[in-house]
């Protein structure tokens, strides 16, 4: 072999030994690739209008308030900070979220590209919100407040308020039984996208302690100018058939846990 052939040789094995590595490196992970989108979707005007037609998808199941469910199932979105429901979007379409509830509504066929994330979310955020959450049973108030203010408040914020440049959700107003389900996701690594900073933070929360705390979250109550009046219903939305698809906003709930707490702080609630 002349030496031609062998240093053609050698460049080309050593081009086969280095693809695969090179190859592994461009792959994005769910994570990257939902990053790449949410910041992608932050340069973009959203367009309410345009929301307002993209949401026809979600109001099939979070309704055409933006309520959702107090069985947990559905969360209230409606008031929720435009960068938070950007990010969730962005995490449910590139897997980096597992939920087969929302999945299916959140890829581009169905939901549309970036600009409609931008549209639909600048629209739910100005949705207002109802007062009437679900809460849980109300027995231990006293604890939940002082764990909240231990281990929530300094990302949420005292008031549950959230925060938009760091796309941490506000949590005033949410239903009880839906931050029980998350809560449990979250410190078992089942929701893939939790912050790990949270995960460490409430790992050795335990049940009793989970209920007042997230109790206490449910009852805090948003900025005056962020609830609906009594009575309201999406005037965006006035041909939509509820009956007919046996959906209705729900009335107030209050959820009880599934094993009753015995601590000796209690408040009445609130």
């Amino acid at each position: 072999m002349s030496r031609t052939m062998l240093r053609t040789c050698i460049t080309l094995l050593g081009c086969a030994l280095v693809m695969p590595s090179l190859a592994e490196t461009l792959v994005e992970t769910p994570a990257e690739i939902a990053k790449r989108e949410y910041d992608q979707v932050l340069t973009l005007t959203p367009d309410i209008e345009r929301g307002r037609r993209v949401y026809l998808t979600c109001a099939v199941c979070h309704l055409p308030e933006g309520w959702g469910s107090v069985d947990g199932i559905y969360p209230q979105i409606a008031g929720q900070l435009r960068t938070v429901i950007i990010k969730q979007l962005a995490d449910f379409r590139a897997g980096n979220r597992d939920n087969p509830l929302m999945y299916p509504f959140s890829v581009p066929e169905i939901l549309g590209g970036p600009q409609e994330i931008a549209d639909v979310a600048a629209y739910v955020a100005t949705l207002p919100m109802t007062a009437n959450n679900g809460f849980g049973p109300g027995t231990d108030l006293v604890l939940g407040e002082r764990l909240y203010g231990e281990h929530c408040a300094d990302c949420h914020g005292a008031a549950g308020e959230g925060d938009e440049a760091e796309h941490i959700p506000a949590l005033a107003g949410q239903h009880y039984a839906h931050l029980m389900r998350q809560f449990d996701a979250i410190r078992s690594g089942e929701r893939k996208n939790a912050d790990s900073k949270m995960t460490d933070e409430i790992r050795d929360i335990n049940a009793q302690q989970q209920s007042a705390l997230l109790d206490y979250t449910a009852r805090l109550r948003p900025a005056a100018d962020k609830i609906a009046a009594e009575g309201w219903r999406n005037p965006d939305f006035p041909q939509y058939l509820r009956d007919a698809m046996g959906l209705k906003v729900p009335p107030p709930a209050v959820l009880a846990p599934s094993a009753p707490p015995d601590s000796e702080e209690a408040a009445p609630p609130r």
